[in-house]
């Protein structure tokens, strides 16, 4: 009978022990977890935040599923170390476990740049439900707060402390908002609306300390600028959680390296999610770690399986809009584009196409056709008899098909 040990509880971890337990109905798997909390879908933290959603309302696995599935799982477990020959791990707490199929899924961590001032009491970043808890703590005395970073996770927390009555300035590096699912034209429309809704923006802007005075704490740009605040939530991104795999030696650039069957470099040891890389590409978005997991698992259960990768796409909400951004966006202006814009009515279609063939989307707030065009974009369908019109919300998108 096979013992696998997943060290790590997010998506990527949960696919992997699904499918092995699809494949492997006697095996033995057990999990292990910093947090205390079961498995939760960490894009909802921003709503838990506003208080829309409650911790059973954003909890996927519960502890029912696990017993369901014969899942050990080991909460509030740090895993320091990794023994290879011995084919063994060890918790902090001293206690070691045996393996033959180990996966290393530890996810990622909130980048906090290396600003003057971090960290200090009041200065927070969102990764966990925990930093969650933290916040929401904390908001419960606030009148103002900075945000550091205006990417996708730090807006919708952003517009959650703003449900609940504080002020939110955004202080960004680039000079548009969603640097990675915008262009500058739709960044735009989306920022006028959300000035519209109360938030203030210094875009282009660099952090240069953050200070404490009597008032409460303060947030320096480089510019000059000088930004009271009652709290500051840096989100700049999030990093490779790769300690483990450092210190097991495995072969680590944007992230650990794997093969197309989620192999690391040692034998019996596989990785996903989102400290790995793939044929040279870090995705850290929630669609790539749940395929790298379903991999992972029927490899580590001896099922063939290949990651071929995936075509970076989201489909999400930003303060209440929808939004699918999927593969080249095009923010150079590099491609041939149809584009169609409308102001009063917050909406912005973008179709990116090089060499008549659909190679990237942003649909903003009118998100109809978003399936089609990405799967036009996976088939390399050639849309040159009506690549004029894809971009109309009125499209009969049954024509990509």
């Amino acid at each position: 009978m096979t013992t696998y040990l997943i060290i790590g509880n997010g998506i990527a971890a949960n696919t992997a022990a699904e499918n092995i337990r699809k494949s492997d109905r006697d095996g033995t798997i057990l999990m292990f977890t910093r947090e205390k909390h079961y498995f939760y879908y960490i894009p909802a933290l921003p709503e838990y935040l506003a208080g829309e959603k409650q911790l059973q309302n954003i909890t996927i696995h519960n502890e029912a599923w696990y017993k369901q599935n014969n899942i050990t799982l080991h909460p509030a477990t740090d895993i320091i170390a990794v023994d290879p020959a011995k084919k063994t791990i060890s918790a902090k707490d001293g206690r070691t476990f045996q393996y033959d199929k180990l996966l290393l899924a530890t996810g990622g961590y909130s980048f906090v740049p290396p600003i003057k001032g971090v960290p200090a009491d009041g200065v927070f970043s969102l990764r966990t439900l925990d930093d969650a808890n933290a916040i929401k703590d904390r908001a419960q005395r606030a009148k103002k707060m900075v945000l550091i970073g205006g990417g996708l996770l730090g807006l919708e927390a952003g517009n959650g402390l703003r449900k609940l009555g504080l002020e939110v300035c955004v202080v960004e590096f680039m000079a548009r908002l969603l640097p990675r699912q915008m262009d500058t034209e739709g960044a735009a429309l989306l920022r006028k609306q959300m000035e519209k809704m109360g938030f203030s923006f210094y875009l282009g802007a660099k952090t240069q300390d953050i200070v404490r005075d009597k008032d409460g704490l303060a947030v320096n740009l480089e510019g000059g600028e000088k930004i009271a605040a009652d709290m500051v939530l840096v989100s700049a991104g999030v990093r490779p959680e790769v300690t483990l795999a450092k210190s097991l030696g495995l072969e680590i650039d944007k992230g650990v390296k794997v093969d197309d069957t989620m192999k690391t470099g040692i034998d019996n040891i596989y990785a996903a999610g989102d400290l790995i890389e793939h044929r040279g590409r870090f995705y850290g978005i929630w669609p790539a770690s749940m395929e790298q997991g379903r991999v992972a698992g029927l490899s580590m259960a001896g099922k063939e399986a290949t990651y071929e990768g995936t075509v970076p796409a989201n489909t999400l909400k930003v303060v209440g809009i929808d939004l699918v951004a999927a593969g080249e966006i095009d923010t150079d202006g590099k491609f041939e584009a149809v584009v169609i814009k409308d102001e009063a009515g917050n909406m912005y279609r973008k179709v990116v196409l090089q060499d008549n063939k659909i190679i990237g989307t942003i649909l903003f707030g009118n998100i109809n056709g978003s399936e089609a065009i990405q799967q036009a974009i996976k088939t390399k369908k050639d849309v040159s008899a009506f690549k004029q019109e894809i971009a109309k919300e009125n499209f009969d998108f049954n024509r990509l098909k």
